[in-house]
Formats: structure tokens, sequence, C-alpha cells
């Protein structure tokens, strides 16, 4: 298993390399796009949101705001350090955490989340490469982190392993 900082210097060597893959099809917004999303889904996002790591401290003040993630999640869970699923959990919870903010800053004059809901959706018709590609980039950043840690399906073995000593006791 790495250590933090092999995580976030990984990370920071790769971000670049990966952004330029998207340069055929993008230009240098896909660039931006899928190299900036890399470098947060590694150095904000990681799947070591689930422990007080590097990655949570980051969030500085708003940190406060992944404690029920950790709370709710054991470390190297399906939820957090699986491939996609890891991935699409952080982003759901980040997306309730900012729906559920708007609808509280509401009455301050800030968009509530039907606004912000109706944007998003006009984003993703007008820019889905770029999103697209920005998916993809957290998601591969991701990927760094598991294989770094030598297992990209951390717990699905030994739940096979436990379904097995089932089978014959």
């Amino acid at each position: 298993m790495a250590s933090g900082r092999n995580h976030d210097r990984a990370t920071w060597l790769l971000c670049l390399p990966f952004g330029l893959l998207w340069w055929p099809w993008l230009g240098l917004a896909g660039v931006a796009s899928a190299g900036g999303a890399f470098l947060f889904g590694g150095l904000w996002l990681s799947p070591d949101l689930d422990t007080c790591s590097n990655p949570s401290q980051r969030w500085g003040p708003l940190a406060l705001l992944w404690w029920p993630y950790r709370r709710g999640l054991r470390h190297r869970s399906l939820l957090s350090h699986s491939p996609l699923l890891g991935s699409a959990v952080r982003l759901a919870y980040l997306a309730a955490l900012v729906l559920a903010l708007s609808g509280l800053l509401a009455p301050l004059g800030a968009p509530g989340p039907g606004r912000l809901l109706e944007a998003g959706r006009g984003l993703w018709e007008q820019q889905r490469p770029l999103l697209l590609a920005a998916l993809v980039g957290v998601e591969a950043s991701s990927w760094l982190h598991l294989l770094q840690d030598g297992d990209p399906l951390p717990r699905l073995p030994r739940l096979l392993r436990r379904r097995r000593r089932g089978r014959r006791g």
C-alpha cells in the first residue's frame, strides 16, 4: 500500500500526460478538463476520504462536510475503494452536499437546488465531451490510487473467501 505522499506524487506526475491524451479530440479545453479532474480526483476526491488523511485535510474547514461519509464507511470498503462505484459514491455524496447547501442558502439569495439542477442539465447538454473527459479523469485518478495500493478490488476476494468457507462448514 502506497503512502499518502506517494499517491500525491503520482497524481501530480500523471495529470498532464493524462490530460494530453485528450488533445486530439478536445484540444486544450480537453487537456484542462481531463487533467484538472485527474488532479482534483487524486488530491481532493481520493478513495482515502474515508479516513482522516491528506485528501480530507485539504478540504480545510470544509473537511467537516466529509465527516458523515467517513463515519458511514469502513476504510477500504467496497463503496470507497472499488473501481467505478467508489468514484460514483464520492461524486454523488459531493453533489448531495452541494444541493443541500444550496437549499439552506437559498433564503439568503443563493440559487436553490432546482436552479442548480437546471443549470447542470444545461451545462451537460452544452459541454458533454468535456464533462465526460472530466468524469474519466476522476475515475482514472481513482484507478491510479487503487493500483498503487496493490489491490484494485480490495473487498471482493475476501467476500468470496467467506462464502466458500460457509459452504464447506
